[in-house]
């Protein structure tokens, strides 16, 4: 298929040894990186990605542990297999007990941070039990190894503010706390595409409020896009990494834009794997060159374009990963894309790929920590000088 994103390059074929050994970036840098295909020369930015990681934020790779706490959502977003519309769907909540079991595994199998994710609700029900979940996680996880229990990091969608600050209280360990909630593209026309089906499920504004709101409340913030989307280009993409510096992010999630059944996007189709892998490894790579010191996730969609997808974006630049420890009998109703890997493996065995991942890469898996990234300790340092 014809990619989406292809442009002319405004000054032809550039030094790519000059821009990589450069330590600032215009947007023509960025997108002349982004479109990098040839084997010599995507070694040449992952070799430097990676350099720059080292240097950055270390050897060590971090693991979140993911939960997928629920796929109730009341929202339409076009392209997510878990929307409201999608009525072929087997909704479920986990119970609490379920929760903080899966909880306990990661942090007695040296895991430092879990993540709970799940459809986008804002009912009080829904508020409250998740307040509730955090803090018998929190209690039950505080121990020698971890004397602060579990790190956490929130995937539930835009909350108003007061609802943060309930959920970072209940916690119990706001310096290890984390939410991230992906604005998915800056273009506010892409925007709309994704989100507008028979009216808008969301608007970007309510998004970047939603993440100023958590930076008040104290969070570590992250955020992320997808990559690959119809009708975005290689500026997009550049534009969305400026929104990342002018935010000032922590943190970032980005993931490839993967065709859904249960969507309504099917007829847009996709970009071919190879290509969609490399654009989506480059963009992680360039943010890391740009961005610096923030955690950047390989995202485990990238093991549908290739086997190794995340293993590889460690050595372009990712330093965490996201092991899914939800139970098979519900992680097949979590899919927001097709061919979602290892739904039918439990947590045992997702745990034993990821590490082979990261030693596969020649980084050092830090058990047992939770892995704040050198630029939200840098922001601590200066606020409490202030």
């Amino acid at each position: 298929m014809k990619l989406w994103w292809s442009m002319e390059l405004e000054n032809g074929r550039k030094n790519l040894d000059r821009i990589l050994s450069s330590g600032s970036f215009s947007d023509g840098d960025i997108v002349y990186l982004l479109s990098l295909r040839e084997e010599k020369e995507v070694r040449a930015l992952a070799k430097r990605a990676f350099d720059e990681t080292t240097r950055q934020v270390g050897e060590n790779v971090y693991f979140r542990g993911l939960i997928e706490v629920s796929n109730i959502c009341t929202l339409n977003c076009r392209y997510c297999g878990i929307r409201r519309a999608n009525h072929a769907l087997n909704r479920y909540e986990m119970k609490k007990e379920e929760i903080v079991e899966l909880a306990l595994w990661a942090a007695n199998h040296g895991l430092g941070n879990i993540c709970l994710q799940s459809g986008e609700r804002q009912d009080e029900k829904f508020v409250d039990f998740i307040s509730e979940c955090l803090k018998e996680i929190h209690r039950k996880t505080v121990s020698e190894r971890l004397p602060n229990g579990l790190g956490i990091t929130l995937s539930l969608g835009d909350q108003e503010k007061n609802v943060y600050e309930r959920w970072a209280e209940a916690s119990g360990n706001q310096q290890q706390l984390r939410y991230l909630a992906r604005f998915e593209t800056s273009n506010e026309r892409l925007f709309d595409f994704l989100h507008s089906a028979k009216g808008k499920s969301k608007t970007l504004d309510r998004r970047l409020r939603a993440l100023k709101d958590l930076r008040k409340c104290g969070y570590q913030v992250g955020t992320g896009v997808m990559i690959g989307i119809p009708g975005q280009t290689l500026e997009d993409l550049c534009a969305d990494i400026r929104l990342f510096e002018e935010l000032g992010i922590d943190m970032l999630g980005m993931g490839p834009y993967l065709r859904s059944d249960g969507g309504e996007l099917l007829k847009y189709g996709q970009m071919e794997p190879r290509e969609l892998l490399q654009l989506s490894l480059n963009m992680i790579a360039v943010a890391r060159l740009v961005l610096k010191d923030v955690n950047i996730a390989a995202a485990t969609a990238l093991d549908v374009l290739d086997s190794n997808g995340r293993a590889k974006a460690i050595n372009f630049g990712a330093n965490v990963l996201m092991p899914n420890l939800t139970q098979a009998k519900y992680k097949s109703g979590y899919q927001l894309y097709d061919h979602k890997p290892s739904v039918e493996k439990e947590a045992s065995s997702v745990l034993e790929k990821v590490v082979q991942d990261v030693l596969g890469s020649h980084r050092k898996i830090a058990w047992n920590l939770s892995g704040s990234s050198p630029h939200w300790r840098k922001r601590q340092i200066s606020n409490s000088g202030r």
